[in-house]
């Protein structure tokens, strides 16, 4: 695993120059850190409130779920193309683009609910945004390896989750409580507001120049050749080809998760929305403790170790939350959960990051991003079906045991032994 990772990995001389300096104390990493942590507070008050607008015009979880699904499938389809064009276009322009469509488009949902809800305008504006999201995501990955270097990666990547999830306490938060006095648009206005402002700031920002490399041009080639070089890359690596498909199972399981956790609360619990945002902005803060808590734990447990456990007791606190009867057990396991997936998240992308070829990242990543991603809007779809047809204490069983099914299955592959390249 070692050599063959550092085969597919050469750092470039100012790339390994720039880990010198701890990610905090270089200038447009803090520039982009601003950035990401200001575009995560809005996003969080889209997380409540496009929900929210649905379950107040229609009052079904299914059609939330249909919505979340909606978006989802858009993502999944822009990832395919998302990293062909990231590894050929300038990607801080790029960045700006994207947040400034995604301006836009959110600007124009409370435009539209002035004059009444009109849940359509939902079903066309959030796959669009998902969909220009996607573009932004792949290029916003590619970016921090230039700007921090290969071995800063994980430590870089736990700042940024952290600093986002702190956003996302306060977002959350002040979303339930815009929402429960003013209405949830003008939570959706200040997600548009704050992606003018991420703009702004990735506007001064500078990234390294791509290094030259032995590799193919990637500039040269069809479409479909460059997509095949990103998915060729995963089936190549034995680890992250045996990600790939752990996480098309667990993308099925949880893409529906929040909208489940919100009918729970909403509907079982019989709670307002500001219990709701006060949910997620607590259990934001396990999503704090795991991004703050990563790096170090992989320095001492190994990549394989901490991303079966974090996966394993992750299932255990879904399993948890549909069983929990009262505020505080919700908000609980909603921490544990969190937690869980930020280590294992910032783990993945970072050995990712870590391993790729700076030429190809950019594909790698879409092609991995879609095909992990691939079911998930199906499965956002299903569980919200399922929950309101059999209830969430079922459903979250079911899917809590098969995450720690996915965390089984994982020792016996690649994962276990992974470690740092």
């Amino acid at each position: 695993m070692e050599n063959e990772a550092r085969r597919g990995q050469e750092p470039t001389k100012s790339a390994s120059a720039s880990t010198a300096r701890s990610p905090g104390r270089r200038r447009d990493f803090g520039i982009f850190w601003v950035a990401q942590t200001l575009s995560v507070l809005g996003d969080s008050f889209s997380l409540i409130a496009l929900p929210l607008l649905v379950l107040e015009a229609t009052g079904s979880v299914a059609r939330m779920g249909l919505l979340t699904a909606v978006g989802g499938a858009a993502s999944v389809l822009a990832a395919v193309f998302a990293g062909v064009v990231v590894d050929r276009v300038d990607r801080r322009r790029l960045l700006i683009i994207c947040d400034l469509a995604r301006m836009v488009l959110y600007g124009l949902i409370p435009l539209v609910w002035v004059f009444g809800p009109h849940i359509w305008v939902l079903y066309v504006v959030l796959p669009v945004c998902e969909a220009v999201g996607m573009f932004f995501s792949v290029g916003y990955v590619t970016a921090v390896r230039g700007l921090v270097g290969t071995d800063r990666l994980t430590e870089a990547n736990g700042r940024l989750n952290s600093t986002a999830a702190a956003a996302g306490v306060l977002g959350p938060l002040f979303a339930g409580l815009v929402a429960a006095w003013t209405g949830p648009t003008a939570a959706v206005a200040v997600d548009a507001a704050s992606f003018a402002v991420s703009a702004a700031c990735l506007s001064v920002v500078r990234l390294a120049p791509r290094p030259a490399d032995d590799g193919p041009d990637p500039r040269r080639g069809t479409v479909w050749q460059d997509l095949r070089t990103g998915v060729a890359f995963l089936r190549r690596h034995p680890v992250l080809r045996t990600l790939t498909v752990l996480l098309f199972v667990f993308g099925f399981l949880t893409l529906g998760l929040t909208d489940l956790l919100i009918y729970h609360l909403k509907h079982d619990l019989g709670h307002r929305d500001g219990t709701v945002g006060t949910v997620l902005a607590v259990g934001a803060l396990g999503t704090i403790a795991g991004s703050l808590l990563v790096a170090r734990l992989r320095r001492l447990m190994g990549f394989g170790p901490l991303w079966i456990g974090s996966v394993a007791v992750g299932g255990l606190a879904v399993a948890g939350i549909g069983a929990a009867t009262t505020v505080p057990a919700v908000a609980a396991l909603t921490v544990a959960f969190l937690a869980c997936v930020a280590m294992a998240g910032t783990c993945s992308m970072s050995l990712r990051q870590e391993i790729t070829p700076e030429h190809l990242l950019g594909r790698v990543t879409s092609a991995y991003w879609t095909l992990t991603y691939a079911a998930a809007p199906v499965g956002a779809a299903v569980l919200t079906w399922a929950a309101e047809s059999h209830g969430t204490t079922s459903v979250a069983l079911v899917t809590g045991a098969s995450c720690v099914l996915i965390a089984a299955a994982a020792l016996v592959t690649p994962v276990r032994r992974a470690d740092r390249p």
